[in-house]
């Protein structure tokens, strides 16, 4: 399916260079900017048009109630909401006491450029309003990557061809209205309206203010603005403030040739413990370290931060320019997704947008958190960091279920289950294995040691005991983990879902292997030799279930005698199913809304050989619907390595493409953060092949035809490592670091940072088989 694409193909920008009102929300997700704590959506400068309004705060969220027509013990009573803050990002302008706006008047030109190396979004407007005045507007925006509580703004207004009287009014905007939430489609948010109740509001000179405080999470929201203004003289200002709102006023008269520069600065800050004046002075001190750079200084900072980020982190693609320009896209919101969260969530949509409530869940550690781990592991850690900081909420409820140890929650943003479907929000345990892989992952890939001993460990150890109650040993002696819900969430509550017995399997195999190297931590946790010994035998026990007929691993136990589901009846317009059909419907048939066992094959490639990849890959990829935005980019690892490299290059293009091109008609909602780090792991663990044995880096590279080269960094173990890959060589270069012995299609090979060239290896042809189909209506949406 060929998709029409409103932004321009360039291998560093995403440009827009017309307005498309229709579009609106979509755009100002792709143009959202974020640093992981702060999240400014790509809303105009002057708040209106708008699609959604949206400034985020990274854990700041109303609670609400979850009805229920029929209660159940174990039910999460709260839901929880991310809600619009305070908007700091409002510069309205009047021009000779007309508004600007683009709905009215004559719009010459209008072009909105997201700059991936510089980090900012810039935009350029020439406009006539009605009354025939014409001016040239330019602003440029950027959430800092390296003072975490800062937002700035440029604004510069330019008359063209006779004197105007210009107005500026920069605002703090709480409480703003939003679109109501009638949207029946269950990945949209609740819109909660006015959920900010006022506190403090200051005005004075140039300097604005407003706190406030959420009615029933008692989170205490401050944000502050401060501006530097240059242009023609006179200048006047005047600045007030009231509940929800502080203004200051700037107004001049241009000449043409003559110019206003507004330079805003907006700081922000939150806290469910700090008192009110202890905000205050935050926000403000937080303005006073970044008037100290300067307007210049945040630019030149966020030049230098993300020049270091890309010389560690780009993936070049030679041969298709629209997935070169979308994996550096996504690797861009990926970092600003996660870089300074800080013992925060990374939620589904990072801080784009309100899709899911704002909520986190299992993707995170499973596709987010792994390409950070070999381009940015200091926030993986600190992703982690947020996973340890809510484990005694995650042992509550694992008590509250009859179980030990921890069981995280499905969806959440602080730590405690507000999903209100139990099938997914209780019986979706795989997210602890998740949790647990993702230790391993960044131990391995990093040599933290320090990491493991004070988070890993207890992490690992906690996961492992939820897995030893919840499972059991039948008669033959062989372990089941029964009754539960794995990643395919059109197949509920089942029994040895794979992917859950494989993941609990490494699970309990890390747990035991930690406490062995750090014994004495392991005994303050309360481990001994025989609930260690117990978590190895339920592992070596573990039931994988396979249809010796079939000669196919099943997605659990009994899926392979289910109904199939009658695709041939489905209609194109009845995707995604769950909109259209019952999940009683869906549960009992053949069908896949996810990648499930064939994600399985990719997080525990090693239980599996070639043969079997490919024959499960085989029988499972015509069930699949992809329903959901985290399947395509694991169905072109495994397609990949199963040979059928132009199927894996259309999955990789639809990954990489799902917000640029609007892929599944609902990035209003905000960006789809998983799909974006799918792009890296499509190109990098499918195309490069790498895969991660212990400390074992290991690659089986081999290009679709299309790709005429593919390059990519990692950072491993205190290493850089480039691995540049054409139709016929691999080339592995240290640059930097010790020696390193890595393994290419089975083969070791020793890399030294000061042996000269890179070592090179010839890429051996894949086996033929013949290319599985789709359901009906179902190719891959990046097909082109």
């Amino acid at each position: 399916m060929i998709t029409q694409r409103s932004y321009a193909v360039e291998p560093w920008t995403v440009r827009e260079t017309e307005l498309s009102l229709g579009v609106l929300a979509q755009s100002e997700s792709v143009f959202a900017l974020s640093n992981g704590h702060v999240g400014w959506r790509g809303n105009f400068d002057e708040g209106e048009p708008h699609g959604l309004p949206g400034s985020y705060l990274n854990g700041v969220f109303e609670l609400h109630p979850l009805p229920y027509a029929e209660a159940g013990y174990g039910y999460p009573e709260s839901g929880q909401t991310v809600i619009n803050i305070t908007n700091g990002k409002v510069l309205r302008l009047l021009v000779d006491d007309e508004p600007f706006d683009l709905r009215h008047g004559r719009l010459v030109a209008h072009e909105r450029t997201l700059d991936l190396r510089r980090g900012v979004l810039e935009r350029s407007c020439d406009w006539v309003s009605p009354a025939g005045s014409r001016v040239r507007i330019r602003s440029t925006r950027l959430v800092s990557l390296t003072q975490r509580a800062i937002a700035a703004v440029s604004y510069e207004v330019e008359p063209v061809d006779a004197r105007v009287r210009v107005v500026l009014q920069s605002e703090l905007v709480a409480n703003e209205q939003l679109p109501d939430g009638t949207d029946s489609d269950p990945r949209a948010a609740r819109a909660l309206q006015s959920p900010l109740e006022p506190e403090q509001n200051f005005a004075s000179d140039n300097r604005l203010r407003l706190v406030h405080r959420t009615r029933r999470s008692g989170i205490r929201v401050a944000v502050a603005a401060d501006h530097v203004i240059t242009g023609h003289q006179p200048i006047v200002t005047d600045s007030e403030s009231e509940d929800d709102l502080a203004r200051l006023t700037v107004t001049s008269v241009l000449a043409p040739g003559q110019r206003l520069v507004v330079h805003k600065v907006v700081a922000h800050g939150w806290s469910r413990t700090r008192s009110l004046p202890a905000m205050s002075d935050q926000v403000d001190a937080a303005l006073a370290a970044a008037r100290h750079s300067g307007w210049e200084g945040l630019l030149k900072e966020q030049e230098e931060f993300l020049a270091d980020f890309w010389g560690r982190a780009d993936v070049e693609v030679d041969g298709d320019e629209e997935i070169q320009q979308a994996v550096r896209f996504a690797l861009f919101h990926v970092l600003q997704a996660g870089v300074r969260a800080e013992e925060r969530a990374i939620p589904a949509k990072g801080l784009t947008g309100s899709g899911y409530d704002g909520h986190a869940f299992w993707d995170t550690e499973t596709f987010v958190l792994t390409p950070l781990t070999y381009t940015s592991p200091k926030a993986v850690a600190e992703a982690l960091r947020w996973r340890h900081n809510t484990l005694e909420v995650a042992k509550e409820r694992a008590a509250t279920l009859g179980l030990r140890g921890a069981a995280f929650p499905w969806r959440t943003i602080d730590g405690s289950e507000c999903s209100g479907y139990w099938p997914a929000g209780t019986a979706a345990f795989h997210v602890n294995a998740d949790i647990a892989a993702a230790v391993v992952r960044y131990v391995a890939a990093t040599g933290d040691s320090r990491f493991e001993q004070e988070v890993g460990l207890e992490l690992l150890v906690e996961t492992a005991r939820l897995w030893r109650s919840l499972g059991h040993h039948d008669h033959h002696g062989n372990f089941h983990i029964d009754g539960v819900t794995g990643p395919d969430e059109y197949s509920a509550v089942v029994d040895d879902n794979a992917y859950t017995n494989l993941m609990a399997r490494a699970n309990l195999l890390a747990a035991a292997d930690a406490v062995e190297r750090h014994a004495d931590q392991a005994a303050r946790l309360g481990v001994n030799d025989e609930e260690s010994a117990g978590w190895r035998d339920a592992a070596s026990a573990m039931h994988i279930p396979y249809n010796e007929e079939l000669r196919v691993h099943e997605q659990s136990a009994g899926f392979t005698g289910h109904q199939r589901w009658n695709f041939e009846k489905t209609g194109a317009d009845q995707y995604p199913l769950l909109l259209h059909f019952p999940y009683f419907d869906l549960y009992r048939k053949q069908v896949i809304k996810q990648a499930d066992l064939v994600l399985a094959m990719y997080t525990c490639d090693d239980m599996f050989d070639e043969e079997q990849i490919a024959r499960n890959f085989a029988y499972y990829e015509p069930l699949t619907v992809r329903d959901s935005s985290l399947s395509a980019c694991c169905q072109a690892v495994i397609a990949a390595r199963a040979g059928h490299l132009r199927l894996a290059y259309d999955y990789t293009a639809e990954a990489a493409l799902m917000d640029l091109d609007d892929l599944e008609h609902n990035a209003r909602d905000g960006l789809h953060i998983a799909s974006l780090a799918g792009a890296w792991l499509a190109l990098v663990a499918g195309f490069g092949g790498l895969r991660q044995r212990g400390e074992q880096l290991e690659f089986s590279p081999r290009l679709p035809e299309k790709f005429s080269r593919l390059a990519f960094t990692l950072q491993v173990l205190g290493r850089c490592l480039r691995v540049e890959i054409t139709q016929e060589t691999a080339a592995y270069r240290l640059v930097s670091g010790r020696p390193l012995t890595i393994r290419h299609h089975g083969t070791p090979v020793r890399v030294t940072a000061n042996g000269g060239g890179p070592v090179v290896r010839p890429v051996p042809s894949p086996v033929h088989r013949p290319t599985p189909e789709q359901p009906p209506h179902r190719p891959p949406n990046g097909g082109r």
